[in-house]
């Protein structure tokens, strides 16, 4: 028995085009997103939020990233260009898979190395895993019709 359920990259590929490319376009559109989040909690501070900007920062990204995968399986950005997650089961990721997929996505990014790893591991691995979704066993796929 395979160690996944999630599409095989071989036999069904079509999950797995273009991933690496619409996984950036996704990026671009969340983080506009969260900056623009992290502003409108600036604002309702009344700009003492702004003493503090990279933690609400931080905190909004954890926040939007986990509820809209626990929600949808992929963030407004994921969505916008029809990727969404999957676990190992080949699942919509469940809310505490989705709080731990963000949660290790973040820490990735936080440091250089495992974010270079990540980026050449999305570019060169059959499912387009980064170091984040190896570890947790979930894969971006293109969003089935």
């Amino acid at each position: 028995m395979p160690d996944t359920l999630l599409p095989d990259p071989e036999t069904a590929p079509q999950f797995y085009e273009g991933v690496p490319a619409k996984r950036l376009v996704a990026w671009f559109v969340d983080m506009i997103l969260v900056v623009a989040l992290t502003l409108v909690v600036v604002v309702a501070t009344f700009f003492i939020a702004i003493f503090i900007f990279p933690l609400v920062l931080l905190v909004v990204n954890l926040g939007y990233r986990s509820y809209f995968v626990a929600r949808n399986s992929a963030t407004p950005g994921m969505r916008f260009v029809g990727i969404e997650l999957r676990n190992r089961e080949g699942a919509h990721l469940e809310p505490v898979e989705a709080v731990l997929h963000s949660v290790a996505y973040t820490l990735v990014a936080a440091f250089v190395l495992p974010l270079v790893i990540s980026i050449v591991l999305i570019l060169t691995s059959a499912r387009k895993q980064g170091l984040h979704d190896m570890f947790l066993g979930t894969a971006a796929i293109n969003r089935p019709l």
